[in-house]
């Protein structure tokens, strides 16, 4: 293993450290709403979807003369196009016999299959800059520089400042919609800004980790945690906080273990929690025989 000092004294290595816990922050915060909501494959609709939002909103950067790779302009368009396949999905279900898993199906295979179709027309294009663009698809953390580190910090913030302003809303809309629409919370209007600030959240890693396995980043901390907590504010604060300790560890081990990917890593070392985590619940519940329920 690298000693901490020289590990923090490493602008590469420091740089993936931190993009990587940011990421698991965010992420693992927004996706205990989906998990809440047991909407959690929609996660997955976000991160394959993304995919179709990365390219356009590259070429239309690039075509203005922009760097469209920064991490702006694509947690931007992956964040666009997520929520315009979360819409489409939801639209389906509500307007057609369609259930809500083949309704996903439906808009994953869509956008996904748009985005390579995009990757392999911008691959054949003109427009400068566009080689690493296939990149996204799995990540590359050691690719993260400073200010990608402050795009997602601020962007991050932003998201959860906007929770933070309807905490109330939100708390009503998760537990009980119909109490939200009887109570005159206008629970199509949280739920859009709900699904918006958590596309935003999971995309975030687009760069870092890429489209496929940010969605563990999003859904396995709040299984890690389920079993141990009883209040909203608790689900939330404890998955990001482990979002952001996996991340963290998940780091530091792949780049004190050489040349190995930094997010299959945090996946598996959220996949070890989610074993402890499994464990733990058994030997309490056999003690107790009482389990724990979320409440707002």
């Amino acid at each position: 293993m690298i000693p901490l000092g020289q590990f923090f004294a490493t602008y590469g290595f420091r740089t993936t450290f931190f993009a990587v816990l940011l990421v698991g922050l965010f992420a693992g915060g927004a996706g205990s709403f989906l998990y809440m909501r047991a909407q959690s494959l929609m996660s997955d609709v976000m991160g394959h979807s993304a995919i179709l939002g990365v390219v356009g909103a590259f070429a239309l950067a690039a075509s203005l003369g922009a760097n469209g790779q920064s991490t702006l302009v694509i947690s931007l368009g992956a964040a666009a196009s997520a929520f315009v396949a979360v819409a489409l999905t939801n639209w389906v279900v509500a307007h057609t016999p369609t259930k809500p898993d083949a309704a996903m199906a439906v808009a994953l295979s869509l956008f996904y299959g748009g985005g390579l179709c995009a990757i392999h027309i911008l691959n054949h294009s003109k427009l400068p800059g566009k080689a690493g663009i296939m990149s996204y698809l799995f990540g590359n953390a050691a690719t993260v520089r400073a200010v990608d580190l402050y795009t997602v910090a601020v962007l991050g913030a932003v998201a959860t400042l906007v929770v933070a302003a309807l905490w109330k809303e939100i708390a009503v809309l998760v537990f009980d919609p119909v109490l939200a629409r009887v109570g005159g919370f206008r629970p199509r209007l949280v739920d859009a800004v709900l699904t918006g600030v958590v596309t935003i959240a999971i995309v975030l890693g687009v760069k870092s980790v890429g489209m496929i396995l940010v969605v563990a980043f999003a859904l396995m901390p709040a299984a890690v945690v389920r079993p141990f907590v009883s209040s909203m504010l608790g689900m939330v604060a404890a998955s990001a906080g482990v979002g952001a300790l996996a991340g963290a560890c998940g780091a530091y081990l792949s780049i004190s273990m050489g040349n190995v990917p930094t997010g299959p890593i945090v996946v598996l070392v959220l996949f070890a929690g989610f074993l402890a985590s499994l464990a733990v619940r058994a030997l309490r519940n056999w003690r107790t025989g009482v389990g724990t329920e979320v409440a707002a």
